[in-house]
């Protein structure tokens, strides 16, 4: 089995490492680039050609969402998690119609990073619990 090959775009190096070791217990996954703002993040996905990206919203350079647009605009078969500590509705909608198939908050449990990478890889989307609370209000 081919693991899912992940990008992961934050401007905080220790969150990053962090995401990175986590995500490298799996075996199934494998970290191919990191990025520190949303042009980098660009850069990164069309040259590493990752399965998912594991994007920040709040970034130098360019914010997560337009790079989200970016690059699925270059390449619609990458999937995208938002992983942010936004938790209002208008940054929720704003990523979904962005294209991002999974919005988690940095917050959240290991269990839904990997469950979110997993589902997004397979085209589907994920929403944490409290993200859809957010938006059925």
């Amino acid at each position: 089995m081919t693991p899912i090959r992940i990008l992961l775009a934050d401007d905080h190096t220790v969150v990053r490492d962090g995401l990175r070791a986590m995500l490298e217990r799996e075996t199934d996954m494998t970290v191919v680039a990191e990025a520190a703002d949303g042009r980098e993040s660009i850069r990164l996905a069309e040259s590493e050609a990752p399965d998912v990206v594991v994007m920040d919203l709040a970034m130098p350079n360019m914010n997560g969402m337009e790079a989200t647009r970016r690059i699925l605009a270059a390449n619609s078969r990458v999937g995208v998690v938002i992983l942010s500590m936004h938790q209002d509705e208008s940054y929720v909608l704003g990523a979904l119609k962005a294209g991002a198939k999974g919005y988690l908050l940095k917050d959240s449990m290991r269990g839904e990073v990997v469950q979110a990478i997993r589902l997004v890889a397979q085209g589907r989307s994920f929403l944490t619990r409290k993200v859809a609370r957010i938006l059925q209000e």
